[in-house]
């Protein structure tokens, strides 16, 4: 256990701890925000109690989430002063300048409507409530554009000149809107959203499993089915975008990811390998199943395209590779599994299964969807380890090793803060699946009234 006496290893490992695990809350609330504004217009629009009941009921989850993001987005928001204070210090300032964006448009905004948004049903006209959901929505949207314009430089840093240990920002908008912004940005929000649909899809399923509001989470279901048919194709073709610029601005994470060791020569095609068993101290895959031609194809939509190989680059500039390259192979299985199920969602509906009994006596269709809430982050989470480990062994890259960012803290210090919060957010991990379990055990709130008038509501 020789980690244990690095502070490298032992920081890197904090940090990516406590980045996955806050990862978890912006994932719905950014998607949540979003679904209770939609829910909140439409009750004005078309005078459905419906809408309302959907947005009252959602707004205490995403309540509940909001409270988890901040709890654990100010811990890592410090890491960058405690753990890795050089990277801060000498090529932090214009990644500080993004995050203080995120912190005074996007989180206080969210903040400062978020009261209203949750007590103030009954004191404000509808149409300034909704504003007010609204700007929590936006608030939402701007936090994740700006800490992935931040994540994007730090992937393809553009838009400054570096001197010596500093640099100058030279063109603000080529910064924010660097190489990897806009593929990383849409794959990101894409993700959030389609991930929100199938937790409002699988809860709704559990209600119908336990046929509690059949009527009312039927319609949710459904919701939920239409608009995640049509993210998961989105999310697909937009990955095939991701790769595509990944291959051509980070080489040697594309080759990481794919286990792809030595570049093709001319005329010949590079293979896509299925699983293999990486060997990076030979520089190959000791066994591999692969498709011919199939990795130039997709990348060049040539089947003897050039894809460079990690052979092609130093040693030390080469990521690791048998996690991203598994990672993403998680990723990708759980992301066609999803595409599986909203597949299997339409034909089921066009054959009459989405009628109210014969629904809710599918309960293996109805267990797939309460098993895709977890698939989802995993592919979320699975998606950010080949994103953050393929960017190795640099933190800015092509600029700065990740080694020459971190805070020289005595190893054992590391040690003990990252069994801290590991005990911690195990604990707080806790709480909220008390809390959630409350909340989705009570289910709606028919009892009281709603503002304005509407028509009624059948359960």
């Amino acid at each position: 256990m020789d980690f244990l006496s690095d502070t490298l290893i032992l920081s890197r490992m904090q940090f990516a701890f406590k980045a996955l695990f806050h990862i978890l809350w912006p994932i719905l609330g950014i998607g949540l925000s979003i679904y209770i504004f939609c829910m909140e217009l439409l009750w004005l629009k078309r005078k459905d109690l419906f809408y309302y009941w959907q947005a009252r009921f959602w707004t205490r989850l995403f309540l509940l989430n909001f409270a988890m993001g901040v709890v654990t987005g100010i811990p890592l928001s410090f890491e960058f002063g405690t753990n890795w204070a050089r990277f801060a210090a000498e090529r932090g300032g214009f990644i500080g300048e993004l995050i203080g964006l995120e912190a005074t448009m996007a989180f206080m905004l969210e903040s400062a409507f978020l009261g209203i948004m949750i007590w103030g049903w009954k004191r404000l006209p509808p149409g300034l409530h909704l504003f007010s959901t609204g700007m929590v929505a936006l608030g939402s949207t701007m936090s994740a554009f700006w800490i992935m314009s931040a994540n994007s430089w730090m992937q393809t840093p553009a838009g400054v000149v570096f001197e010596g240990s500093r640099y100058v920002v030279t063109d603000y908008y080529q910064a924010i809107f660097n190489p990897d912004f806009w593929v990383g940005f849409l794959h990101m929000y894409i993700a959030c959203l389609e991930t929100t649909v199938f937790v409002i899809g699988g809860i709704s399923a559990w209600y119908l499993l336990r046929q509690r509001h059949v009527d009312f989470f039927l319609r949710s279901f459904k919701i939920a089915v239409v608009t995640a048919f049509f993210l998961a194709f989105i999310q697909v073709v937009q990955g095939d975008f991701s790769g595509k610029a990944v291959a051509e601005h980070q080489p040697a994470k594309l080759g990481a990811i794919e286990a792809h060791w030595d570049t093709n020569a001319p005329g010949e095609g590079a293979s896509w390998i299925l699983l293999a068993r990486p060997n990076p101290d030979e520089g190959r895959n000791d066994w591999a199943i692969e498709f011919p031609y199939l990795l130039s194809f997709l990348l060049t939509y040539s089947p003897t395209g050039k894809v460079t190989g990690l052979n092609e680059f130093p040693r030390e500039d080469i990521p690791p590779v048998t996690i991203p390259f598994y990672s993403f192979r998680i990723m990708f299985t759980v992301g066609f599994a999803l595409v599986f199920l909203v597949i299997w969602s339409g034909w089921l509906w066009r054959k009459g299964g989405f009628e109210k009994k014969s629904l809710t006596r599918n309960k293996w269709f109805l267990y797939a969807w309460l098993f895709a809430i977890p698939a989802a982050y995993v592919a979320v989470e699975a998606g950010w380890i080949v994103r953050e480990m393929g960017r190795q062994p640099w933190i800015i890259y092509g600029v700065m090793r990740t080694g020459e960012g971190v805070s020289r803290l005595p190893a054992d210090h590391v040690a003990f803060t990252l069994f801290a919060y590991v005990l911690g957010y195990a604990l707080l991990f806790l709480i909220f699946l008390y809390a959630g379990g409350r909340i989705i055990g009570r289910g709606p709130e028919f009892e009281k009234p709603p503002p304005g008038t509407g028509t009624a509501f059948r359960r």
